[in-house]
Formats: structure tokens, sequence, C-alpha cells
């Protein structure tokens, strides 16, 4: 096929929401309903009754929760679909802000008994920021939880987004019996304890249906006209240029654990979701329509086959046709790369391709090349913005309990780093390596991993730093002076730019003020205007 058709046919978005909303059990219900698995794993009570297959990691099946962005590509009637299922946790968002760069919609997973939470917020911030068209999905209707018109007054009121509802839920918790479709005028009728599609969907697009009275009830058929009536006057009509501007979210009611109110969810999501759009470089906008390849790569992933230690790393082609085995420019580095076994994802399952597409998230074995924020083209210099490493928060030293495992523990605190898992940084004397996270569960996860991948077992020290801030400036003898003065508190990341390690924001602001040529970055992303100029420099 032309680039022109693969492009209209792509359709790739993040599932993104607060934790245990439901959206690991949302992703595996969309795969089942796509046809590409036969079983979904089931959450419940947080703990996994069914491995579920987007969570791959061992850590991820033990605790239940997901740490890790998970790719998934499936075709469905004549669409070929990226979903990435990203984790909720908060201590692992900077993965998620990462991945949100590389789709091109979300669907947004609310529960029905806590609505808004706080995580929710906060992706959502990143949604408006970069204007992510949203799809909401509020999940868990089969439960006891707020009134319909409370979630989306909350909904509009938090995430400061208009809401258009598509489907109505009639009652909800153990009253619950099925919505209302308002676009096709159809009544679904809810069966509870049926998790199988062809179980669950009872369609009757005829009100009249002596069923529905059967069913349903006068009385709930009544109320369901009153608030079908209500809710077209509280909120918007559906627009799709609303929408696609990331204005308006049409909004969706169900239960994903019994696969209610899924089809209604994936065949909007086909008619009204946007293919690949352009992405921004540092030099210009990429269009996905031109001929030559390029694509970044926003996701590192060490041992995803513990039992070959390979590395992978996850690319989002932006423009052209990626081929198998041809080429390409990584302008990092500056110099040709070739792929030759170029994976699409099933989860942990990964085939073989010959080709990708604009809007495809392709796997890229590497030996240790690649990192988070890389460009590959077929020859021009870019470097696509807005793929940033966050300040941390945390830092701690490592302590290393086993001496006889030091290069194992040296080689995974650096592979574990590159995935953006969390950041290192090196001070001198000693050669002193410092972890820096958003978030406490990071240190278990890293601990978990270093030890049941690399046989490497360490502890972490704390250390009295509140924060890290990238260090550059124009006057290179003041930056140079600044370092020599403060050593203490100085670091170097692994591109060995300098890092101030603050004691406190007091502390902090006290620094900038004496040191005014100095510049203090809150993200590491300046590093793409430094390639840029030595690069020019070459």
């Amino acid at each position: 096929m032309d680039l022109k058709t693969e492009l209209n046919r792509r359709r790739t978005f993040a599932i993104i929401s607060h934790p245990d909303a439901g959206k690991t059990t949302l992703t595996e219900k969309l795969l089942l309903f796509g046809g590409a698995i036969h079983v979904a794993g089931a959450v419940k009570s947080n703990k996994i009754r069914k491995t579920a297959t987007s969570d791959f990691l061992e850590i991820e099946k033990q605790r239940g929760i997901s740490v890790a962005t998970s790719v998934m590509t499936l075709d469905f009637k004549g669409m070929r679909i990226n979903i990435l299922d990203t984790p909720g946790h908060k201590d692992f968002a900077e993965d998620t802000y990462r991945t949100l760069t590389a789709v091109d919609s979300v669907i947004l997973v609310v529960d029905s008994a806590k609505g808004v939470e706080e995580q929710t917020r906060k992706l959502m911030e990143v949604c408006r920021m970069r204007a992510i068209p949203v799809m909401v999905f509020i999940n868990k209707m089969d439960r006891e939880g707020k009134d319909p018109f409370d979630l989306l007054e909350e909904l509009e009121r938090e995430l400061k987004i208009a809401v258009s509802p598509f489907t109505w839920p009639i009652g909800n918790g153990s009253d619950f019996k099925g919505v209302y479709n308002l676009a096709t005028k159809s009544i679904q009728l809810f069966t509870p304890g049926k998790t199988t599609r062809s179980e669950v969907l009872l369609n009757t697009r005829d009100i009249d249906d002596p069923l529905l009275k059967d069913h349903i009830g006068e009385a709930n058929i009544s109320k369901l006209w009153e608030e079908v009536d209500l809710a077209a006057e509280l909120f918007e009509s559906f627009s799709n240029n609303l929408y696609r501007e990331g204005y308006l979210a049409p909004v969706f009611f169900g239960s994903a654990l019994n696969n209610f109110g899924i089809p209604e969810l994936v065949e909007t999501f086909l008619s009204i979701a946007p293919h690949p759009s352009g992405a921004k470089t540092a030099e210009r906008k990429v269009l996905p329509e031109e001929n030559t390849f390029s694509g970044f790569v926003f996701k590192i992933h060490a041992n995803l086959d513990p039992n070959h230690r390979n590395r992978m790393a996850f690319l989002r082609v932006c423009s052209g046709r990626f081929e198998r085995n041809k080429m390409y420019y990584h302008t990092r580095l500056g110099k040709k790369m070739r792929f030759s076994a170029p994976a699409s994802f099933m989860a942990n399952d990964k085939s073989t391709i010959e080709e990708a597409f604009p809007g495809d998230v392709i796997g890229l074995y590497d030996t240790g090349n690649l990192k988070i924020g890389d460009t590959l083209t077929e020859g021009e210099s870019l470097h696509f913005t807005g793929i940033p490493s966050f300040s941390p928060e945390i830092l701690k030293e490592v302590v290393n309990k086993d001496p006889l495992k030091t290069k194992q523990l040296e080689k995974g605190v650096m592979q574990l780093t590159d995935e953006g898992l969390a950041q290192l940084f090196i001070q001198q004397p000693g050669n002193r390596k410092i972890i820096g996270t958003v978030g406490e569960l990071q240190f278990d996860v890293i601990k978990f991993r270093l030890e049941h991948e690399y046989g490497a077992k360490c502890d972490f020290q704390p250390l009295p730093f509140v924060k890290a801030c990238w260090l550059t400036s124009a006057n290179k003898q003041k930056l140079s002076e600044m370092i020599d003065r403060r050593a203490a508190t100085i670091a170097f990341d692994k591109s060995k730019t300098p890092v101030y390690l603050a004691e406190s924001n007091w502390v902090l602001k006290i620094v900038k003020e004496a040191h005014p040529e100095v510049e203090f970055h809150d993200t590491s992303e300046h590093h793409i205007r430094e390639d840029i100029v030595s690069n020019d420099q070459v």
C-alpha cells in the first residue's frame, strides 16, 4: 500500500488513569474485543489472578500494578491500532509523560466511585499542554458510585475540559441495567457476571421492545429519558474539531471487567480519533506524509527477554517508511545504523517486521547506542523536542552489598537508568553513584530488578538533597568557577553535564543569586540544543 493509505488507517493512542481505575483491564478487553487475544488477565482487588497480558515485568506480576509502558499492536476492521498501556502510579509518571509524546490521542479511565483523582489531574495537564485529543471511559458502573451528572460536572471542573456524553448509564451499582447510546439511539442491556462478548452484548434498537420493560422496568426507562434530555441541555454536543483540538472529550460509561461498554468506545474511537499528525523538532515541523523516514526513541527497556539479556529501544515512526536492514542516520552520534530485526509487540510477544509507517511504535534491538530522545532519519539532522528527563526529587547513593558483583551492579545501574526509570549522577571524589527519582517506589523496582536480572544486591543511602538541576552557561569560566567552589554539591550526569544538588529550595535560591551567569534547568531537554550546536560545529 502507499504511504497515504497506511497513514490513514493508523490509530496510535495511550490509555491513562490514576492507579486502580481499571486501565490495564480496559486494555485487555480492547485486545479481546479486537480479537488479538482470547483470554484476558483478570485484575481483582489489586492482585493478579491471571497475569495481565500487558504487565510483563516480574515485579508487576507480583504487585499487580503497571510500572512500565507496554506497547501492543493489532489489526481490526482494516485499521492498524497501536495501544500504549502506561503506568498509573505517580512514581512512574515520567514514563507516562514521555509516552504521551509518542501518541496521537488518549483514552482516560475514571473510576465511577472515586471520580477525578490526583494522577488524573496531572495526566490531563500534560494532555492539555500537548493538545492531545481525549476520550473518557467511566469505569466500574456495576459498582456503587457517583451520580453521572456529578461525575461529568467534576470532569469539567477538575480537568478543565468540556465533556460530551456518547452513552448514558441506566442506573449504577447493583441496579446497573445497561447504557443508552445517544448516537445510535439504542440500548445495550447489561448482564452482570458475564464477561465474554457474546453473552454480554444484548442490543436492541426498539425502545418499545417488551424485553426492555422486563429487564429495566418502566420506572427506570422513564428516568432514563428524563436524564438524557437533561444531559443534552447541560453538556456540549459533540464537535469533531473541538475534540481533535483537545477542548472536548467524548464520554462513555461501562464496566471493563465485564467487557461492557467497550464496543461503543472502540467503534467511536475508530471513527473520530485522529490518524498520525506532525511532530515538532528543534529545526522544523515534520509531517507524516513526507517521503523520507524520521522517528524518535521515547523508551528504552533492558532485558525485555531475560533469557537473552537483550535491550530494546521503542521508536515512534514520525514520517516516511521505516524499512528493515536499511541504513539510517543517528543524529546525536552522527553515524549510520542498520536494524536487522525491528519488532512489533503484543506486550512481551514480539514479531519481526519488514516495514513500519507513521504512527507505528517499533522495537529496535540495541547494544547501547540509543538513548531516550534520540532521532533517526535518512540523513537530515533533526532533533525531536518535548521528551525531557525531569528534575528528580529523591536522591540516594548506591551502596554495593556484594563487592564480588561490582561489574554486574554497574552494568545494571547503567542500563536501568538508560530506560528513564531513574537518573544516574556521578560525584567525585570516589566515583559515587547517585540515583535520582521522582518517587520512592522506583527504588524498590530498581533494587528488585538489579537482583533478579543482574544478580547484584544493593542498598540506597538517603542523601540530604531535595532537587537536582542541570547547569549550563555561555560563560564557561564562570561555570567552571561554580563547579570548583561548590564541589560537594556538584555531580555529573551520563552525558558529563554538571548537575547541582540542592539541599533545599531556599539554598537553591541563594546559589542561583550567587551565580547569575549560570543557568539552572529543571529538565535535561537543553541537551538537544547543545547537540545542535556541537553538530553545527563539526
